[in-house]
């Protein structure tokens, strides 16, 4: 109702609304996309390569290995014998050894380098920038230019043994030496990659809130004391998944032994990823090839689910 004075002013306040337009219903015949085609649809193109590109190799290597299956000719369906005969060889389990001692070794030295590096750049040093740019280096240029360099300086008449020599040391043959050749391809290996790991764990560094580690100072602890209960525990995802990483690597290492000593001398540095690739290509044998591929993949396995199960005793994710 709407009431108006003499003078033409509205005098109440209740004035009605004005109809709402009808709401607009849907075509007839027509509905929504579920929200479950929607997500497919967005998801297809991860799926089909995961699909062609990982799931299909997979089942694919697993049928393989249950064949003797020769690089050209006919298959002959065995069964598990490349398994029963895998486990009868004893070159198998000389590969096992090395790459496991590789792999422990290597991502015990990657990750300590790493880590001391890291706190050393996180100190306010000058161009930390520029350093982290060089440390990262090696983990961007080609492998196997890296290997080819390593292996001209450790021959041996090469620069390691030519410095060696300069002081008064007779350098030994580190590449054809039983006793060094194994060290040589994880010191090389160590080079390549600790560089990556610094990256990570700089970012780590860089996530601790300041206000704890000046708070610890002011407190008079000692350096190793922040080290061990601030640093080392707030650092913790980050050195876990460095650890994880880095140890699946390692045991597909290949590149480094193959170019650097061909996996010798002898079977000393040869890697389960090498006699896997020997046995494929050079034996012709894809059927024992395939079985080793799935034996590594246990391993790998079976060790990522260890580190996840131990992550609970020391890995704090609360800052």
């Amino acid at each position: 109702m709407v009431t108006v004075t003499g003078l033409g002013a509205v005098t109440s306040k209740e004035v009605a609304a004005p109809p709402a337009p009808p709401a607009a219903s849907a075509p007839a015949g027509k509905k929504k996309p579920s929200q479950g085609l929607i997500a497919l649809a967005y998801l297809w193109p991860g799926l089909t390569g995961f699909v062609f590109f990982i799931l299909v190799p997979l089942v694919g290597s697993l049928v393989i290995s249950l064949f003797e299956w020769p690089l050209f000719g006919t298959p002959t369906f065995i069964g598990f014998g490349n398994y029963a005969k895998l486990f009868s060889d004893p070159t198998f389990y000389t590969v096992l050894l090395n790459t496991v001692i590789f792999a422990f070794v290597y991502t015990a030295l990657n990750l300590v380098l790493a880590l001391a590096i890291s706190l050393w750049l996180n100190t306010r040093i000058k161009f930390a920038g520029f350093w982290r740019v060089i440390f990262f280096l090696p983990a961007i240029t080609p492998m196997v230019a890296n290997a080819l360099i390593w292996r001209l300086l450790l021959s041996q008449d090469g620069l390691v043994n030519s410095v060696l020599a300069g002081v008064g040391i007779d350098g030994p043959s580190w590449l054809s030496d039983a006793n060094f050749a194994l060290i040589s391809v994880i010191t090389m290996s160590v080079w390549q990659s600790f560089g990556y790991n610094v990256i990570v764990l700089s970012a780590g560094l860089g996530s601790i809130p300041k206000e704890i580690l000046e708070a610890s100072r002011v407190d008079g602890t000692s350096a190793w004391s922040r080290l061990r209960h601030i640093i080392l525990p707030m650092l913790s995802p980050s050195l876990f998944f460095t650890m994880t990483m880095t140890m699946i690597g390692a045991f597909q290492v290949f590149v480094q032994p193959q170019i650097l000593t061909q996996g010798g001398p002898g079977e000393a540095t040869n890697t389960f990823v090498l006699y896997l690739y020997r046995n494929g290509f050079v034996f012709d044998k894809l059927g024992y090839a395939s079985a080793l591929a799935w034996i590594l993949f246990l391993v790998v396995m079976l060790i990522t689910a260890l580190q996840f199960a131990g992550q609970r005793k020391w890995v704090n994710y609360d800052k």
